[in-house]
């Protein structure tokens, strides 16, 4: 098939449980809202994608976000590198970051995925790689929560895919707090296991400096997001002061704000999200730059379209995985020995459970 062309889009928001429900600095949330994309061609491929907007209320900004961007191009050839750019200068005038770019990353990741059925290959091998599993860190609990359940609960996370890295969020009210939570989670993991911490940008610099330095010798995987996310300036601080490796870029709005973090010096890693990084294609220029600078790169939620991207991505690191879309899949991806395993079929491998989708739809 020489080409696509878009013919439509159907666009529907589910409202999904969490089975454990999010804990963290930035709020507390007990369901988990997605937006579902079908992208359907003239040629009867239909490529697939999804958003997580974190806020049941930002489903009425970006879906119509998501129909005027495919309205304009109703009628053209799918072209996912030409349309990246074209959507960021449709919507340019209202900003070029925050909705306009989650708008052009779901039709964009939509998209890739019908161009990859087209030929038949899975997203990895259409994008020039090959399939293997991929390694994952679980990423769906130990969030701030009584310190009497993560034991339990760090054990729970191992069991459900032989993982060996765990995410622990911190920044309780105590160091001393932040140190037990470590330890409850050490237990568990073995001295070779990982544990990879977030903050949620819930300090400021000067708490950083104090907290960071005081959990400096854990051996802790990476502090992720201490304080707010465009403060490169404090983030080149902590990242010239402190051995552990400092994580930034799930709030990466395009391949230019990793390259601004890179030249700050702000980070030892990068962990884009497929959401604000510009879906493929953004991820793509992404890891460009992040691979010529020498910087590993993770992902950020996304799980089975990340993976793929993480086959092709030259310093392609850890999947962060979480099963918060799996209600809505018909088949979610397998997971084996600490690592997610990409299904040898053509696409991103996204397909809907629709009876699911029916009983969650907004």
């Amino acid at each position: 098939m020489s080409s696509l062309t878009l013919e439509r889009i159907e666009v529907r928001p589910v409202l999904l449980p969490l089975g454990r429900p999010v804990v963290s600095r930035v709020g507390v949330y007990e369901q988990w809202p997605l937006i579902l994309i079908d992208l359907f061609t003239e040629q009867g491929v239909v490529g697939r994608s999804y958003l997580a907007p974190y806020l049941k209320q930002a489903v009425r900004y970006i879906v119509p976000a998501l129909q005027d961007l495919a309205e304009a191009r109703k009628g053209r050839a799918l072209a996912p590198l030409d349309e990246f750019a074209a959507g960021r200068k449709a919507l340019g005038l209202v900003g070029l970051e925050g909705v306009t770019l989650i708008a052009v990353s779901g039709l964009d990741m939509a998209a890739w995925d019908a161009l990859a059925k087209a030929a038949g290959l899975p997203l990895a091998v259409y994008l020039g790689g090959s399939l293997a599993p991929v390694p994952a860190y679980h990423s769906g609990g130990l969030w701030l929560t009584p310190l009497k359940t993560l034991a339990k609960e760090a054990a729970e996370l191992v069991a459900e895919g032989g993982f060996t890295g765990l995410k622990l969020r911190l920044g309780r009210e105590r160091l001393a707090d932040d140190l037990q939570a470590i330890r409850l989670v050490r237990d568990v993991l073995g001295p070779e296991g990982q544990i990879m911490t977030d903050f949620n940008q819930g300090l400021s610099l000067g708490e950083a400096l104090h907290r960071c330095h005081g959990l400096d010798d854990q051996g802790l995987y990476w502090f992720e997001e201490p304080i707010a996310y465009d403060d490169l300036s404090g983030y080149a601080r902590l990242a010239r002061e402190l051995r552990t490796p400092v994580m930034l870029g799930e709030n990466f709005y395009g391949p230019r704000s990793l390259y601004a973090a890179i030249q700050a010096g702000a980070c030892d890693y990068v962990m884009p999200d497929l959401m604000r990084i510009g879906g493929v294609t953004g991820w793509l220029r992404a890891a460009a730059l992040a691979g010529a600078a020498g910087i590993e790169m993770s992902s950020h939620l996304y799980p089975e379209v990340s993976a793929h991207l993480l086959r092709v991505a030259e310093s392609g690191h850890w999947l962060e995985w979480q099963d918060w879309a799996h209600p809505i899949l018909a088949e979610p991806f397998r997971l084996e020995d600490g690592h997610l395993v990409i299904p040898e079929v053509p696409g991103n491998g996204l397909a809907w459970n629709e009876d699911t989708v029916r009983r969650y739809q907004l």
